[in-house]
């Protein structure tokens, strides 16, 4: 007789938990939680592993180039099927635009290899990075900075100790704009000469006074007219600067016709290209133009610390999504 008491009161509580509405929204909660996917959405769910299939790119570790030597690493993707079918569940329609992506870091980054210069960020990243080293052109300085500002470029600026010095409300100014500053020796030497103390001393002082001046630390470092040895390399590591060069190259510095220029620099500009140019009336005439032809080339232009880190650049244009670097070329 207990016995069937017991299991009628059992019975009758099951009845009243199935049928109470705050365990049907619990339920409903673990379901949404679990990434329950209802009978009528399997095709839209489907649709989103297929997609994922597609867009998955495995990230590149950083790695020391024969020829570019250090070559930064760049982010893989993939698709985050849960957060893709959320995105989508309430149209219950595929929408490519509405998938949503995970990057995936590489597992070697610059800062893991050995003390080596950087010519170019990684080639599948579409970017270029301006360099633009300073010791002379003051006068061509503010139309450079006003042009850049008209088209919402940031730029990093090398600049010589000496010159900082001698120019601080430049200096300001530049930062003051929005652009990145590196160090680009005290005096000018050929850095590839001095002594140890002497590179030492150089760079030391340049940090000192552009970080008085403007505030700003530095950790970029761009040997005078490109000269360096391995060991300037490497003290400049020890002080937490890299040393960087470019793959493209304006020459300026030999007062060419802005059109001279353009056509120096526009067939050689390729993904991950680091442009070296000067404060001069060349590239002050040439730089929209520039700008404007990079942009048509669909790169952007960034600093050289956004060119070197791993963000995979994601662009979705007319609908189509563009990830950088198709699957089946990896």
């Amino acid at each position: 007789m207990k016995n069937l008491i017991g299991l009628s009161l059992i019975a009758i509580l099951t009845l009243l938990i199935v049928n109470n509405p705050l365990t049907e929204r619990y339920l409903s909660q673990l379901k949404a939680d679990s990434g329950y996917i209802a009978a009528g959405q399997n095709v839209l769910y489907n649709q989103i592993v297929q997609a994922a299939e597609k867009y998955s790119i495995k990230p590149q570790d950083a790695k020391i180039d024969r020829v570019w030597k250090a070559i930064p690493g760049y982010n893989g993707v993939k698709v985050d099927i849960k957060a893709s079918y959320n995105n989508m569940k309430k149209d219950k329609n595929f929408d490519e635009n509405k998938l949503v992506f995970e990057q995936i870091p590489p597992k070697i980054h610059l800062k893991d290899l050995p003390p080596s210069p950087l010519y170019r960020g990684n080639p599948d990243k579409p970017m270029v990075s301006f360099l633009i080293n300073v010791a002379w052109g003051n006068e061509y300085l503010p139309s450079i900075l006003k042009t850049l500002k008209e088209n919402n470029i940031h730029a990093t600026f090398f600049l010589e100790g000496r010159w900082v010095k001698e120019n601080p409300e430049l200096a300001r100014m530049i930062v003051d704009s929005g652009h990145e500053v590196g160090n680009h020796s005290y005096t000018h030497p050929d850095m590839k000469t001095l002594s140890s103390e002497r590179v030492r001393e150089q760079l030391i002082n340049t940090n000192q006074v552009i970080k008085a001046t403007t505030g700003k630390q530095v950790y970029l470092f761009a040997p005078p007219s490109g000269g360096y040895r391995d060991e300037v390399v490497d003290i400049a590591h020890s002080m937490n600067l890299r040393t960087i060069m470019w793959s493209v190259d304006t020459i300026d510095w030999q007062n060419p016709t802005p059109e001279t220029i353009i056509n120096r620099v526009i067939p050689k500009v390729h993904p991950g290209a680091l442009i070296l140019m000067h404060p001069t009336e060349s590239t002050s005439k040439a730089l929209k133009t520039l700008i404007m032809e990079i942009k048509r080339k669909q790169l952007r232009i960034g600093t050289v610390s956004k060119l070197m880190d791993e963000e995979r650049i994601i662009k979705v244009n007319d609908g189509k999504i563009n990830l950088g670097k198709d699957k089946d070329t990896e």
